[in-house]
């Protein structure tokens, strides 16, 4: 009796006749999972491979395919089959584990799914939006094979929620590294990890005979002709309708170069749906070649529209509009919803002005910016909507079209207006605050005076400008400031912020309160005869203190930077409406500049940051600064240029003032101090010149000058500047 064939003989033989004998169960099985290699041409040979372990079959066969070769040589031991998934008992444990916390997680957000399933794309109502009017199933849900990721996604444009959850303890880091496959799985034999969003799927190529696509239908072409558009624009825009789902659609098709890339279906309760795994590109992207302008609408129906009033250059995106704009712009290998712009590039690359015709609502303006955002603001236009009645605006160009008539979609596009592009401005866009100056409706406009007539003709305090501070030691810079401060919130009642590091808080508080009260704040020997403050002067005293000022400093031993300054300045405004800072002085700051920064760039870094301070927040600040040692020193006043640092102290402030006392008994009464403007920007509120004022040592308070003083110290002063130029010859 001849041998038994053994199974693996049977199989051979059954591949080698499967032509001529029809298909067994497994070479059917392997013809469905194999297509290709069934459809080689004659020669080519399919080998099975039966994996047998004792007596008993495996519940599945594993199949592989030779093209062209020999049988290989078949093992003496019997073959133990490779699974796609190997896992041991524990990972698998495991596995089971996440898969349970991942459903739970998901349940916790409102995804709740009769039937769970792995490694696969399942579409449910999105728990947030409910699918709109429409009920659409639009939320999209995917969860991994091996438990680790679960991520969803609503493709509604008014909802775009989407999120994603992994399992306790498993990191996105972690969850990074497998997809990137940073992990080995070659020893576990874990083949089985395709990464959906990895995963680059061909493009379905479109044939119209398969579309089944019927020219539009009597009901449809009056819909659109409610709509105000024409048969003739809808036959050249080959605008069809198809059954779908016992339902007539509207077939919007998607060419380019008049082939066919994609078609998108709207039922008139307006549901869309796309042939799916089809190239985005934008709609009517034909009628741009080569076009210098460009609009670009948000639907079908509105491209449509712009034709009926003359404009054939428009087209419209594919997918909608966005809920909001994204926080940051990606790369174009990961812009996924913007693909269409990338897919057409170049017949938007030759246009030389971009007009953006997006709805009116929010994620319409969303869309502008990014389609902005990506296309280069420079070359980008937008319109403004009119309204439709007294009450409400026109959402899009339809609607323009069907409620005002084409004459006046054709005036929006004429009257678009330039894509503002942040930090770049016309006149026009501050005409409000143009005309509030002019009108003086603010009332500062030619600035706070000072309290002083012969200080209120070369300087007033305008907000929002620096002022420059400088002097010899005790000249009395401080003192000047704060007298100036008591004067203005006396007149105004501003407030202000002092980041006065020279000066202890109790001395400070000294100092301002006897300008304040106009008495002595002890009965000590600088007071004379004059009498103190009294318990109730000082309280009242301490209320105005703290209404008026408030106090920046550092309670540790760290000396404060310009940043941090600034940063409770802000605070302050803010917080308290202060409309002045004091930072007093320069030198007491912390000056940590990097190593290739010279201090002349340095100083002009910060001096431009108190002025951008200033100028946003409409706050007037005054910045002190000691000048340089002076060698050779005659007693005269200091140059704006003798200050410590660097000229851009001159050259950046608004104004610059230096603060001079007489310390000479033959030139004149020592408490006359002469305060000299040295720069007066804006010619508005000042000028350049000197005023003369004297300083009441027991009160703090300074007055003007009486004439004859002041001719007298001028007097003094010539003939110094006299003998200083003879001894220089």
């Amino acid at each position: 009796m001849p041998p038994r064939p053994s199974l693996q003989s049977l199989l051979l033989m059954a591949a080698s006749t499967s032509a001529a004998a029809g298909d067994s169960g497994l070479l059917l099985a392997a013809r469905r999972r194999f297509p290709a290699a069934f459809a080689t041409a004659w020669g080519q040979r399919v080998r099975l491979l039966h994996s047998v372990s004792g007596t008993r079959l495996p519940r599945r066969a594993e199949l592989a395919c030779c093209f062209g070769t020999a049988p290989a040589a078949v093992p003496a031991g019997p073959v133990v089959p490779r699974s796609r998934i190997v896992r041991s008992a524990e990972e698998k444990s495991a596995c089971e584990a996440r898969l349970g916390q991942l459903v739970q997680k998901l349940k916790s957000q409102g995804i709740n799914m009769s039937q769970w399933r792995l490694g696969t794309f399942q579409r449910l109502l999105c728990p947030q939006c409910k699918g709109g009017s429409t009920e659409e199933q639009s939320l999209s849900v995917f969860i991994r094979n091996d438990g680790l990721n679960a991520t969803w996604t609503c493709f509604r444009a008014a909802c775009g929620w989407k999120g994603d959850a992994q399992p306790d303890g498993v990191s996105k880091v972690y969850q990074a590294k497998r997809d990137t496959g940073s992990e080995s799985d070659a020893g576990n034999g874990s083949d089985q990890e395709v990464k959906a969003n990895n995963a680059v799927k061909p493009y379905r190529k479109l044939r119209e005979q398969d579309m089944r696509l019927e020219p539009l239908c009597d009901e449809l072409v009056t819909y659109f002709s409610e709509r105000m558009i024409s048969p003739e624009t809808l036959r050249r825009n080959n605008v069809s309708q198809r059954k779908w789902n016992n339902k007539i659609v509207i077939a919007f098709t998607y060419r380019r170069d008049k082939v066919l890339v994609g078609c998108k279906y709207r039922e008139v309760s307006k549901k869309f749906s796309q042939e799916p795994n089809t190239e985005k590109i934008l709609y009517g992207l034909d009628d741009i070649k080569q076009a210098r302008d460009v609009i670009i609408v948000e639907g079908e129906i509105d491209k449509l529209s712009m034709e009926e009033a003359g404009y054939r250059n428009c087209v419209s995106v594919p997918d909608g509009a966005p809920p909001q704009v994204s926080n940051k712009l990606p790369d174009k290998d990961h812009d996924k919803k913007y693909q269409y712009l990338w897919n057409c590039k170049e017949y938007l690359d030759s246009a030389s002005r971009i007009i953006l015709a997006t709805d009116a609502d929010p994620p319409g303006q969303a869309l502008a910016e990014e389609l902005a955002r990506r296309l280069g603001k420079e070359r980008c236009w937008r319109v403004s909507w009119p309204k439709k009645n007294e009450t409400e605006f026109c959402k899009d160009a339809n609607e323009v079209l069907m409620f005002l008539g084409p004459q006046a979609l054709k005036k929006v596009i004429e009257g678009a207006e330039l894509y503002p592009i942040r930090g770049l401005f016309n006149f026009r866009d501050f005409f409000p605050e143009i005309d509030s100056y002019y009108l003086g409706i603010r009332g500062d406009e030619l600035g706070i005076p000072t309290g002083w007539k012969c200080m209120d003709e070369l300087y007033k305090v305008v907000p929002g400008e620096l002022t420059i501070v400088t002097g010899v030691p005790n000249s009395g810079k401080s003192e000047w400031i704060d007298a100036l401060l008591c004067n203005i919130n006396s007149q105004c009642g501003w407030k202000f912020a002092l980041c006065s590091m020279e000066n202890k808080v109790r001395d400070h508080a000294r100092k301002l309160l006897e300008k304040h009260i106009k008495k002595p704040f002890f009965n000590a020997r600088y007071g004379g005869s004059v009498e103190r403050m009294s318990p109730d002067e000082f309280e009242e005293g301490k209320q105005w203190l703290n209404e008026t000022f408030h106090l920046i400093r550092c309670e540790d031993d760290s000396l404060p930077s310009i940043n941090w300054v600034l940063a409770l300045a802000k605070a302050a405004v803010l917080r308290h409406g202060v409309r002045g800072l004091v930072i007093d002085p320069y030198n007491e700051l912390d000056h940590q500049r990097s190593p290739n920064q010279n201090e002349t760039e340095y100083v002009s870094q910060i001096l431009t940051k108190i002025k951008r301070f200033a100028q946003h927040h409409s706050c007037h600040v005054w910045f002190v600064a000691h000048p340089r040692q002076l060698h050779n020193w005659n007693g005269g006043a200091p140059n704006m240029y003798d200050i410590s640092g660097s000229a851009h102290f001159i050259n950046k402030c608004d104004n610059g003032i230096v603060i001079h006392r007489n310390r000479d008994p033959d030139a004149g009464p020592v408490d006359v101090v002469q305060v000299c403007m040295k720069k007066v920007r804006n010619k508005v509120i000042g000028q350049i010149g000197d005023a003369f004022l004297t300083y009441d040592r027991v009160t703090g308070v300074y007055k003007e000058a009486d004439e004859a003083i002041v001719a007298k110290v001028v007097k003094q002063q010539m003939r110094q500047k006299q003998q200083s130029q003879h001894q220089h010859r």
